[in-house]
Order: structure tokens, then C-alpha cells, then sequence
């Protein structure tokens, strides 16, 4: 995984509460075998009419949100079923962090599986995030892993909170494989030191 440091980017709503995992990436999307590809089908039936057509009035859609690599929300994001194809699809799509109050337990530890940075702030702290949002055309955030800050070009200057362990995961690129790998010397020192006893 690309380590996780500092990132600016524009900011995308979407201001729901309770999204699910099925409104994130719908199931027929799911028989795919690869992790990559998921991104056009995120939010699908949010983005696009039942037509085909692009739906207008769905905010990550209009112009002013377009490259955005960091999405707002409200309460309980990720809810639902437990899909890892569901931050596999965020990815895929150019978010890199989500801010929400809150979110479902298994997919906010999948984002820290994926190089999703899930930032968890007060809700009044997020209603001003989309209140700003709303008002600069191509509202962009600084967000600051390695001093857990998040600052704009309009005085914002918010700290957030994060476990150390998943902070360090983002910033050093690790998941779970790379972390064992971490011990690879000790781990095939034991191996040796196995097989020698058994032979």
C-alpha cells in the first residue's frame, strides 16, 4: 500500500445518514474478481436514473465536485453488509479520506486495510465542513496525518482523533501482510530453527 501522509483535495457531499454498503457498491456489481474497477459503480443508483443517465442533482456529480479525493457524510457510514469491495470502491473512484461522525465497526477497519483514511469528528464539526463546503466553489482541505489536523484556506485549523496502531499503518503503507513482514528476519529464524528440530 502507497503510504498516507498529508493530503489536499477538494471535498465531496454526501449528506445522508446510515449510507449502507449496498448504496455504496450495489451487489450486482460484486461478481468482479479483481479489487480494482469498482469506482464506476460507486453510488450507482444515487448517480445515475434508472435510464442510464447521469442523475444531476446527486452532489458528487456536479462539476464543482469533480476530482474530489475526500468525502463528507453523516452518521453510521458503511452500515450494512460487511463488503470490502465497498472502500475497495471509494478508492477506486479518488476518495482517500472520508469524514463522517460516525461509522459500522468492519467497514471502517477495511478503509485502514485499503489506504482510506476514515476521520471521525463531532457532528457539528462536520455540519460546518458542509456548510463550507457549500459555500466556496471547489472547497479543498488539507488534511495532516502525521499532526492529525485538518485546515483550510478559511481559518479552519481542527484536530482529530486516531488509534495510533491505524495511524501508523497509514503513514508507513501497511496492511496486515506488510506488518508481518515487518518481523520477516524473526519469522524465518523460527522456521529454521523448526525444520532443524524436525529433521
Amino acid at each position: 500500500m502507497e503510504p498516507f501522509k498529508q493530503l489536499t483535495g477538494i471535498v465531496a457531499p454526501v449528506d445522508r445518514v446510515n449510507v449502507d454498503t449496498d448504496a455504496i457498491i450495489p451487489k450486482q456489481f460484486l461478481k468482479r474478481i479483481e479489487r480494482s474497477g469498482f469506482g464506476q459503480f460507486l453510488f450507482f443508483e444515487w448517480r445515475f436514473h434508472e435510464s442510464g443517465e447521469v442523475n444531476a442533482e446527486f452532489e458528487p456529480n456536479k462539476p464543482r465536485y469533480q476530482d474530489a479525493s475526500v468525502l463528507i457524510s453523516r452518521a453510521n457510514f458503511g452500515c450494512g453488509s460487511s463488503r470490502e469491495h465497498a472502500p475497495w470502491a471509494i478508492l477506486d473512484y479518488g476518495f482517500k479520506v472520508i469524514i463522517a461522525p460516525s461509522y459500522a465497526d468492519i467497514f471502517y477497519n477495511n478503509c485502514f486495510k485499503n489506504s482510506i483514511l476514515p476521520i471521525k469528528l463531532s457532528e457539528e464539526q462536520v455540519e460546518d465542513l458542509f456548510q463550507r463546503t457549500a459555500k466556496h466553489d471547489g472547497y479543498k482541505l488539507n488534511v495532516d496525518l502525521e499532526n492529525k489536523k485538518l485546515t483550510d484556506d478559511y481559518g479552519l485549523d481542527l484536530s482529530f482523533e486516531l488509534d495510533e496502531h491505524r495511524r501508523q499503518f497509514l503513514l508507513q503503507g501497511l496492511d496486515d501482510i506488510g506488518l508481518t513482514l515487518q518481523h520477516e528476519d524473526k519469522i524465518s529464524a523460527y522456521e529454521q530453527k523448526h525444520a532443524a528440530r524436525l529433521g
